[in-house]
């Protein structure tokens, strides 16, 4: 159900003669609403109709929506408003395909091709993948999405002979099957490095965020008989993935079974 544009919907009342700060009983007048009347990303009245509702000051309806952001109640989108918290997919770094992990999730993935040709190899392309620089790699540049919303912008490169005529047909909708079951490429192993971005124009449009809201930037070389086969850079909205990595202590015997935390 979609909140009220306005705060007269808001039940509950503020008892003045009570020990509770003001700002915390706020705070659980309007956790019970979100709770009850709230669906993901749905707008929540804005801080003067709280305020006007419950005759309190701005500064304390603040410091109640403030409090409820920290616990990841509710989102506040600069310029546009204060949100229904939306989850965020734990991105788990692993070699395995978008489709799958989505899938995994209950969430319908989708993608939308932006690129998929040959073209010469840049001297930045050419060093990830060992490559002479002029030399033909696949670029395939996609727009990821997850029950229709924009999640990342990814983009490989892989060497150009080592999957011949693979532009001569449609785009592979998984893109490491097809070099698995075609090409005999079965990734053996993968490194990551992972660091903050911000979005710039092109990236933002395609994502559907502002010009300069934080990223993560992923950039991976995943190797077939220790040669680099794929060169991948991915951004990922940070508004909608945290970073999952398991740890286990050099020299250990065995990862110990556990129970992730949802």
């Amino acid at each position: 159900m979609t909140l009220a544009a306005s705060a007269d919907a808001i039940s509950g009342e503020i008892d003045r003669e009570s020990k509770t700060p003001l700002y915390q009983q706020l705070m659980a007048i309007l956790r019970d609403y979100v709770s009850q009347r709230g669906t993901q990303t749905t707008p929540i009245p804005s801080e003067r109709d709280i305020a006007a509702r419950f005759g309190l000051a701005r500064m304390t309806v603040r410091q109640a929506i403030d409090a409820l952001v920290a616990a990841e109640v509710l989102d506040r989108v600069v310029g546009l408003g204060t949100f229904v918290h939306r989850s965020k997919v734990d991105l788990q770094v692993k070699l395995t395909s978008y489709s799958e992990e989505m899938q995994r999730r209950g969430m319908v993935p989708d993608a939308k091709v932006l690129d998929f040709e040959l073209v010469p190899a840049g001297a930045g392309i050419a060093r990830e993948l060992q490559l002479q620089e002029g030399q033909l790699v696949v670029r395939f540049r996609r727009l990821l999405l997850a029950d229709g919303a924009p999640m990342s912008v990814d983009e490989n490169f892989i060497p150009g002979y080592r999957v011949p005529g693979i532009t001569d047909g449609p785009p592979p909708t998984s893109l490491y099957n097809v070099l698995g079951e075609r090409y005999g490429l079965v990734m053996e192993w993968g490194e990551d490095m992972i660091e903050a971005a911000a979005a710039a124009p092109t990236i933002a449009r395609l994502l559907k965020v502002e010009n300069g809201a934080p990223l993560l930037k992923i950039q991976r070389h995943a190797f077939v008989s220790g040669i680099v086969v794929d060169y991948s850079v991915s951004y990922y909205r940070a508004d909608r993935y945290k970073l999952w990595v398991p740890l286990q202590r050099p020299g250990a015997r065995a990862a110990r079974p556990y129970a992730r935390r949802r």
